[in-house]
């Protein structure tokens, strides 16, 4: 067995603390740093640490010196290069002359250094946006007086893009901001509806357009109902509004005049869309599958979109339920005199043909195109008083008189569409109340508009009826409707067809 050497054993045992005189300066300058942070806080704890911490130098100091000389006694003293890395913190730890549990001084500094950057940083700026709401008589540029612009700034807004000169055409109520600073205008922004935002920024002599649109969440909705007063009563008891009532009642209109026909008992069930946005329901979608049973008859609609992008609304076989020609050019309204060629004329107290249908409603009540056509006459016609004449394709002709006025934009030649208000409903003409007196003809021969069979539009191609019923099925399913598109189906899928 070999002697110890005693001092072997020393220099091996401290061997990990030894490292360069660099490291020494480094640890001192940590530990005097930490001594100038503690001096701001001079607590009782706070002097315990400052002892102990001059303690740990005074430790530190008195063993590199220690460790100095013995480097200089003895040469045959080997230092362990991968040891010598040991940083100050690990040296502090090792030793025992870290800092007490109770105090945490890393928090403590970055808190003040925190506080300093907090307190010397700029704040930043807030946008003071200038509200206006549009009155009544208002144009843009008494908007932009009221926030103290100049008719100048109008103009450069004005001629910035055609969205700006959009915005010449505002409507009382709505609400447009401006943003201006320093006397000069930097941003106009305006929301035409819940979910477009127009903004228009300065850059140098215009304005930079952008629109930005917030998405809303859609949500389905299923009513049902049955009638007992009125359409509109059964309705609004389950919690529709009033423009889901109406659309419903425009898709079954070919079929169904809600005029004439709704009796005490009907009923009918609806599958449609409401939009949300922030939580908050803000407008109804598209209905996406509808039923209504009038007089035990049951009809059925569902809305398909075809690869163009075109919507419309269709039975759950495919047929349209558009029809060529809507059943009633005004909505609602009450028909006060029918058809009827022996009728005595109320105001010349002579049997006069009645070749139409009267349909009472207040002065002003907007009168629809029943279908597309060109308008072969607008003016005044003896004793039917303002009166428009269309003429839809070669066999089709339909007569709206005793108007109060016709549509700005509606004269000879005009092409309307389906559904487009063409005028008002007036007194005009030989006629004792506000009416409009409704004609329809089949090759130059007057029908009854009540009970005329009308053309229907074209209805879903073979080729297109896998996808129709992959897109309409679980719609009607909503509706616990069981569709006749599997018979269709089989038909097209059939490989003996």
């Amino acid at each position: 067995m070999q002697p110890i050497d005693s001092k072997t054993e020393t220099s091996k045992s401290l061997n990990w603390l030894h490292f360069p005189k660099t490291h020494f300066i480094v640890t001192s300058a940590l530990t005097v740093s930490l001594l100038g942070l503690l001096s701001v806080w001079p607590s009782k704890d706070a002097n315990a640490i400052k002892h102990k911490e001059l303690s740990a130098e005074k430790a530190l100091s008195d063993q590199a010196i220690s460790f100095a000389e013995q480097e200089i006694n003895d040469p045959q003293w080997e230092i362990d290069s991968a040891q010598t890395t040991a940083t100050a913190s690990q040296i502090a730890i090792e030793t025992e002359f870290s800092q007490p549990e109770d105090s945490n001084l890393t928090a403590i500094a970055s808190e003040v250094l925190s506080s300093s950057v907090d307190q010397n940083s700029p704040s930043e700026p807030t946008q003071n946006w200038q509200k206006q709401i549009v009155k009544s008589g208002d144009n843009l540029s008494n908007i932009f007086k009221r926030v103290k612009l100049s008719d100048r700034d109008v103009y450069q807004f004005v001629n910035s893009s055609d969205s700006a000169k959009g915005l010449t055409k505002l409507k009382p109520g709505e609400e447009i901001e401006f943003l201006i600073e320093e006397g000069e205008l930097v941003a106009v922004r305006y929301k035409p509806n819940r979910l477009d935002t127009l903004m228009f920024n300065k850059s140098d002599a215009s304005f930079d357009f952008t629109q930005q649109t917030a998405v809303p969440d859609v949500k389905l909705a299923f009513n049902e109902a049955q009638i007992n007063e009125s359409l509109f009563l059964a309705g609004s008891r389950v919690g529709m509004d009033d423009s889901v009532i109406m659309e419903m009642a425009n898709i079954f209109g070919w079929d169904i005049d809600f005029v004439l026909d709704i009796r005490k008992g009907d009923k009918f069930k609806v599958l449609y869309e409401e939009k949300f946005l922030d939580g908050e329901k803000f407008a109804n979608g598209a209905i996406l599958a509808a039923e209504f049973t009038n007089q035990n008859k049951t009809y059925r609609a569902v809305r398909y979109t075809d690869e163009s992008g075109d919507s419309q609304y269709y039975t759950p076989d495919g047929q349209s339920m558009r029809k060529e020609f809507l059943r009633t050019p005004v909505d609602f309204a009450r028909i006060s005199s029918h058809f009827n060629l022996q009728r005595k004329h109320p105001v010349l107290n002579t049997i006069r043909a009645h070749k139409g249908t009267d349909y009472a409603a207040p002065k002003g009540t907007p009168i629809k195109a029943v279908g597309d056509g060109k308008v072969v006459f607008a003016g005044k016609k003896g004793g039917y008083g303002n009166a428009i004449i269309i003429q839809h394709g070669q066999t089709y002709k339909t007569l709206y008189a005793h108007m109060n006025n016709f549509r700005r934009g509606v004269k000879n030649g005009t092409h309307v569409k389906q559904g487009q208000v063409i005028g008002y409903v007036g007194s005009t003409g030989l006629a004792t109340g506000p009416h409009l007196h409704y004609e329809f003809y089949v090759n130059g021969a007057v029908r009854n508009p009540v009970t005329v069979k009308l053309p229907k539009a074209k209805s879903i191609p073979d080729a297109q009826m896998l996808r129709f019923a992959q897109q309409t099925q679980p719609h009607l399913a909503k509706l616990g409707v069981i569709a006749n598109t599997q018979l269709a189906l089989q038909d097209v899928n059939d490989p003996k067809q």
